[in-house]
């Protein structure tokens, strides 16, 4: 597996993978097992969804970028009041649903495909549902963590999280080329089927029970959605991290829903090839994870940030310069310092967050954040489909890439964050306290597990 070998027992407590909070909490095992293995399927269907389209259906650059747009558009649609609704319901029976609909939609791709009958057109409908399905999971998911295990134990449920599911999409994409290369991308999605049917299960298994919210609680779908987007507008911080978010994923996503075709039409590479190279880019995401938390307790969390935000990303331009051969290195460092400084970014961020945001708001909070945040997914996705019909695939590519550190300069560097050493901590009257690393607490977030107004980013490489 990339990424995998060579990690001693030091790596993976680095990661948040050590055995006390899975040891001693059976209901945080289960619900860590399911979301390894949702993160596992996800980032198969990430590349074999694309790869399905060129091999398949011979769709063009705009077409391939549909995929990516119509998984992330309902972010944009429905996040809102998704968030709303979570806050009133239980989490558990919403993830269960999310898991069964996504496991069902995801078996109808290989099912068509050996009948003959698939189409552009659905691969853009199961991408679109099961987008939906994310949506209501990853916004209960946000919800529920700190419903399972106690306040002290949240810091390492959080690392834990964040590291598996890193390594959970490295294998993901590796497994994903190598099925693809073997027995053909759409026997990949197979991969998808049984992972949900994991994540159900394991889910499933869960024993804790919440309490549902109260009747007075459903009529006022309107203002406790003006709730969550006035917190984040009203703050600067809050404001701060959304704007980059959503500048940052545009960018993002736009070179990654291009970048499968320019590996495949431009450099000449074989769909096997292209999952394993992926995935060893992805494993900048490891490293970042397992030194996010000593550079910030060297340097301070603020300057942390912007340097894995600003300074690593930067690389990303290296990728359109990608050939065949020897020019292979230039993917492969610029998709590891993307990787490395997205996901140690949202290590610093999701901390920070965790501990800055009013803790009653988690759903409404994470909701109005990812709706801006993924809301820009579908138009970066889109945006580079067109720019290659226009101008070329190479052309594109270098536009987004260069739009992954442009977003930290505009948004990052020009707020007052350029000005501390520690990011705050509370939001209490006077002058704000500080937030602090320690080199061995248990710090690191993931997407969807904390109360975000800034969400995570893509971490593709």
């Amino acid at each position: 597996m990339a990424g995998e070998s060579g990690m001693g027992e030091s790596g993976m407590n680095a990661l948040g993978l050590s055995k006390g909070l899975l040891r001693r909490q059976p209901d945080f095992r289960r619900l860590w097992t399911g979301e390894v293995a949702n993160k596992f399927g996800s980032a198969v269907t990430g590349l074999t969804l694309p790869l399905i389209a060129i091999d398949k259906l011979h769709a063009s650059a705009f077409a391939v970028s549909l995929v990516p747009a119509a998984a992330w558009l309902p972010w944009l649609l429905i996040g809102l009041p998704a968030g709303v609704w979570v806050d009133r319901l239980r989490s558990r029976p919403i993830m269960l649903v999310a898991s069964a609909v996504s496991l069902l939609l995801y078996a109808t791709v290989p099912l068509a495909a050996w009948l003959g009958l698939l189409t552009m057109g659905q691969l853009l409908v199961v991408a679109l549902l099961t987008g939906v399905a994310s949506v209501f999971f990853q916004t209960a998911y946000t919800a529920y963590l700190p419903k399972l295990v106690a306040p002290a134990d949240q810091a390492e449920g959080n690392a834990k999280l964040h590291g598996s599911a890193s390594a959970a999409q490295l294998v993901g994409l590796g497994g994903g080329g190598v099925i693809a290369q073997l027995a053909g991308p759409v026997s990949g999605m197979f991969a998808n089927t049984v992972t949900f049917l994991v994540s159900l299960c394991c889910t499933g298994r869960i024993r804790h029970r919440e309490a549902s919210g109260g009747p007075s609680e459903q009529r006022q779908l309107g203002r406790e959605i003006g709730e969550g987007l006035r917190l984040v507008a009203g703050d600067v911080w809050f404001r701060t991290l959304t704007l980059f978010g959503a500048a940052s994923n545009l960018a993002l996503t736009g070179y990654q829903s291009i970048l499968v075709v320019f590996l495949v039409r431009e450099v000449g590479l074989d769909s096997g090839l292209v999952g394993v190279l992926v995935a060893l880019a992805s494993t900048g995401g490891i490293l970042g994870a397992a030194v996010a938390r000593r550079v910030a307790a060297r340097v301070g969390t603020a300057r942390a940030m912007l340097f894995f935000e600003l300074a690593l990303p930067a690389l990303a331009l290296l990728i359109p310069l990608t050939t065949r051969g020897a020019g292979l290195a230039c993917y492969l460092i610029g998709g590891f310092g993307v990787s490395a400084g997205v996901v140690a970014g949202n290590v610093i961020k999701s901390t920070f967050q965790q501990r800055y945001c009013p803790p009653e708001l988690l759903g409404r909070l994470s909701a109005s954040g990812a709706v801006l945040n993924y809301g820009t997914i579908p138009v970066g996705a889109l945006s580079a489909g067109l720019l290659a019909g226009e101008v070329g695939v190479r052309a594109a590519l270098w536009i987004m890439t260069a739009g992954v550190p442009l977003a930290a300069l505009v948004f990052l560097w020009a707020s007052p964050m350029r000005r501390l050493r520690d990011l705050p901590t509370g939001r209490a009257h006077g002058a704000p306290s500080t937030i602090h690393f320690s080199g061995t607490a248990g710090t690191a977030g993931t997407a969807g597990t904390a109360g975000t107004a800034g969400a995570e980013k893509p971490t593709l490489a």
